[in-house]
């Protein structure tokens, strides 16, 4: 493997050492630059050829190089008898010119290893395309290798032959004399070319003679270089030595059947003895067999059989042949007509062009591309046959793909994009770049399509012409996706507003608004509110297309789910505007309800996202409500964390609860402060949580007995005298039926002696408010108001917050005489009354113990007498001083043993007497 790469490496290294040691040194190379080797062609396929450009122009040619080397096996005479046969095929070639003859583009040029000349741009010969590859570059070139000639290039270019043998007989008057595959040569676009007049022979009679012509006697020993091709020559030319124009037409009979025979000519001769196969060769050419000419299409079949017959006379001329049926193929005259367009006027090309459209289908691509492409093209520098050469080039613009459109076509049209003269073309240039814009954008470079193509779309926009108008605005929606938005948004859009304000035409103005409202989905949203919809406002015709269409801009923008119009620009833009618009007297019934629709539906789109949008504010300003009252009541609860007490009396200030008592502090204070009722708020779900808490806990606080007497301050007395006997005889009988629990109670109170203080004293948990009268009898001097007992709110720590009771006569002065000696009181008569589980304590328990001290008349009957609306007529009565402690010890209603002793006065009046003892009975019932 790696001997094969060595030995491929060295071939081309000699191949490119040899080029540029035989090219280098010629004159050629002055002007032209040499490239790499495509093909061969030529007398024994001796000359190479490679494609190569001018250095002045850059114009593409190609370059014949003939390299002495070749021929360096032969003698000096011989060497030169080849290189003056070349030149003079060369130099004839030079001297003749027709489109059907290969054109030099630089004459030969010899140097001291090689010959040279410049063509057109050349493909490969003839033989390389059937398969003769002699002298090609290693590997062979894959386009040769793959190329295939198809039904109309073969007929196309055997006509080309035909017609450019009839030049030589009939114009010339010359013979070519070597007609063979390997002098014709294809050029760039695909037309047959022929060359190598080497051999050719002119008439020797002048010009208006009949021709003669006098050919040389085939000599065998000479280079085969010296002799025509022998497969090829007509028999006449070696075995008689004589030929004419008929000789060239034999050739042409033999290059039929090789180009139908993939390049197999009619006989193989064999060089060594060419007049013994000759001789064997009339003998087949006078009974040619049906299966020789087979591969040939049928309708030239026989026309080939004649141009190969012995007889010269029978065989058809050049120009006879050019009129064949077989050439009467519609592709191969349309190519014929192509090359012969330089002889028609505007009138015929015009026509012709108008019906090419139908024909460049039936085509190969290779030949609209290569050969009818290039000959369109070449017409655009004529300005009055653009209009019928472009739609041509557009449509084979079509069938080419992104690659041959920017190498081939576009070079050509940038040109037309641009033209305006005369103005009559330019607007049907227009027309036709419009209605083919699609591909023009689809396969133009982003680039060109900047520079050349938009530019044109927006000269249309603001053609003078009306119809130019409406067609670019009709067609510009259907390419409007291929623009790119900078440039529809800053470009296209400002000329098409303009466009339908500045002109006078209806339908103008109509299809500015038709086309607007076909591109807004490839506009950008706020572009449309900014830029589109004020413009709406400013159109200042109102016919009803007019307004129709300003209608459907505002549908088409508010029903669109990209687009949309904000309900703000509805109730301050759109809707006034539509609703101006909708009143207008154009308007039909039809019109007037789509304009109706289209605003019921804005207003109830409107209508619900304003609503939802209320709502939304509503919930999270409730929210926010609630989160700063939360934030404040934690705050609060942070800085001050409130004490038991505290709570005690939030609960009771909430349930409207009251207490008679005073602060626990033991303020000497007869006046009662008012709480003030918290304000009613409303709570939150969290507040309401937590005051349920509360409410429970305050509960359970109140189903609690208390724990320690309290020391309360008393409340001013009434200044009201009742009678208590009276009070206590009505009462009597609901005081059987009641008990310690129950709500509030009137209890009744038996004057007599009395050796304790006054002062009121709290109840128990649950008694509620207690009105208690008192009195004393007439004997001791003295008549009693009644002491009211009334709730106030509980002291901080007063038996958990529990309801207390407190007398109303103001005994605060009793406190002041506590040097006075007291009798405890027995008040074990009502331990009955509380029945807790809880282990007992007595009431002789929890009564104070004062300290002993000597008995003193006390000084509050003074206070107590002045305060009285009815005088005192009895004794003074000894009173001991109070300690502050538990209340009920010093009120003689909760003291039994009080009411057990009788009253021995002077003055107690016998009513009462008598009712003492019933009096006494019920109240042992009552306390057990």
């Amino acid at each position: 493997m790696e001997s094969m790469l060595n030995k491929l490496k060295s071939t081309v290294t000699k191949v490119t050492a040899d080029v540029t040691s035989a090219v280098m040194g010629n004159p050629v190379t002055r002007e032209f630059e040499v490239g790499r080797h495509i093909a061969s062609g030529g007398p024994g396929m001796s000359w190479r050829i490679y494609n190569g450009t001018k250095k002045s122009t850059k114009q593409e040619v190609a370059v014949f190089v003939f390299d002495k080397k070749i021929i360096d096996r032969y003698q000096k005479f011989e060497k030169d008898q080849i290189i003056d046969s070349l030149k003079k095929g060369v130099q004839q070639l030079t001297r003749l010119r027709h489109p059907r003859l290969l054109t030099v583009q630089h004459p030969l040029e010899e140097s001291r290893d090689c010959l040279a000349f410049c063509t057109e741009p050349v493909f490969a010969s003839l033989a390389n395309v059937l398969g003769q590859w002699d002298n090609l570059p290693s590997p062979v070139p894959t386009d040769i290798k793959e190329y295939k000639l198809y039904d109309v290039e073969t007929k196309y270019g055997l006509l080309q032959v035909s017609e450019g043998l009839s030049f030589l007989h009939s114009g010339v008057k010359m013979v070519h004399g070597n007609l063979c595959a390997e002098n014709i040569i294809l050029n760039k676009s695909g037309a047959w070319k022929i060359m190598g007049f080497d051999f050719s022979i002119s008439s020797s009679n002048p010009s208006d003679a009949e021709p003669k012509y006098v050919c040389k006697e085939w000599d065998p020993n000479l280079p085969p270089l010296c002799l025509a091709n022998p497969e090829y020559v007509a028999p006449e030319y070696i075995l008689s030595v004589s030929c004419d124009a008929a000789s060239d037409m034999y050739s042409l009979g033999v290059l039929i059947h090789a180009v139908f025979n993939e390049g197999k000519p009619v006989f193989q001769v064999n060089k060594q003895d060419i007049f013994k196969s000759f001789s064997r060769q009339l003998d087949q050419l006078s009974h040619l067999s049906p299966g020789l000419l087979s591969q040939i299409p049928e309708e030239v079949r026989e026309h080939v059989k004649m141009l190969l017959s012995l007889t010269s006379n029978v065989r058809p001329d050049a120009d006879q042949m050019t009129k064949i049926p077989f050439f009467d193929d519609v592709g191969a005259m349309t190519l014929q007509y192509f090359d012969s367009l330089f002889q028609r006027d505007n009138l015929q090309k015009s026509q012709f062009y108008k019906s090419l459209p139908k024909v460049l289908p039936k085509l190969p691509k290779r030949v609209v591309v290569y050969r009818i492409l290039p000959a369109l093209t070449s017409e655009f520098v004529n300005p009055d046959m653009v209009p019928f050469i472009l739609p041509n080039v557009l449509l084979i613009a079509e069938e080419c793909t992104k690659e041959e459109y920017v190498r081939l076509v576009l070079p050509d049209l940038t040109p037309v994009f641009k033209q305006q003269e005369p103005v009559q073309a330019s607007n049907m240039i227009l027309l036709i770049f419009l209605q083919k814009m699609d591909l023009l954008l689809t396969k133009t470079p982003p680039e060109d399509i900047k520079n050349s193509v938009l530019p044109m779309v927006y000269r249309a926009v603001e053609a003078p012409s009306i119809q130019i108008q409406e067609l670019c605005l009709n067609i510009i929606p259907t390419f409007a996706n291929l623009i790119e938005y900078p440039s529809m948004k800053n470009a296209l859009i400002p000329r098409i507003k303009s466009a339908c304000l500045q002109t006078s035409s209806l339908a103008v103005r109509v299809n500015s608004l038709v086309c607007l409202g076909k591109i807004l989905e490839y506009l950008d949203k706020w572009f449309v509110i900014d830029e589109i919809l004020p413009f709406l406002q400013q159109i200042p015709s109102r016919e009803p297309a007019v307004l129709m269409g300003i209608l459907g801009i505002y549908k088409c923008t508010f029903t669109h789910k990209k687009l949309g119009i904000p309900k703000e620009h509805l109730a301050g833009k759109s809707l006034p505007h539509l609703v101006s618009l909708s009143i207008d007297n154009n308007l039909n019934l039809s019109q007037f309800t789509s304009f109706m629709a289209v605003i019921r539906e804005m207003m109830n789109r409107m209508e619900a996202e304003h609503k939802t949008k209320l709502e939304q504010l509503h919930i999270m300003q409730e929210q926010q409500r609630s989160l700063n009252i939360n934030q404040m009541n934690q705050s609060e609860e942070t800085k001050n964390t409130p004490s038991p007490a505290t709570q005690v009396r939030d609960i009771d200030e909430i349930f409207g609860g009251s207490s008679g008592s005073a602060g626990v502090n033991g303020k000497e204070n007869g006046s009662s402060s008012t709480i003030s009722q918290p304000s009613r708020v409303s709570l939150t779900l969290e507040e309401k949580q937590r005051l349920a808490k509360e409410q429970e806990q305050a509960a359970k606080l109140r189903s609690q007995q208390p724990l320690a007497p309290q020391s309360v301050k008393p409340a001013t007395m009434t200044p009201q005298a009742k009678d208590l006997t009276s009070s206590l005889l009505n009462n009597m009988t609901s005081l059987k039926n009641l008990s310690l629990n129950s709500g509030t109670r009137t209890m009744p109170m038996q004057g007599g002696t009395i050796s304790s203080t006054l002062p009121a004293g709290p109840t128990m948990g649950g008694m509620g408010t207690m009105g208690v009268s008192n009195g004393f009898n007439s004997p001791m001097g003295f008549q009693t108001g009644g002491m009211g007992m009334c709730m106030r709110p509980a002291a901080p720590g007063l038996y958990g917050g529990m309801a207390t009771t407190t007398s109303t006569p103001n005994f605060s002065a009793l406190t002041q005489n506590q040097n006075q000696p007291s009798k405890p009181n027995d008040m074990s008569a009502l331990d009955s009354l509380f029945t807790s589980s809880k282990p007992k304590v007595s009431m002789n328990q929890m009564a104070p113990k004062p300290a002993p001290v000597a008995t003193a008349p006390s000084p509050w009957l003074n206070q107590f007498g002045t305060g009285q609306t009815a005088p005192m007529q009895a004794t003074p009565m000894g009173m001991t001083g109070v300690q502050g402690g538990f209340g009920m010890q010093a009120n003689p209603f909760f003291n039994p043993q009080n009411f057990s002793q009788p009253v021995a006065s002077s003055t107690i009046n016998a009513g009462v007497m008598k009712q003492s003892a019933s009096v006494n009975n019920d109240l042992k019932d009552l306390f057990g």
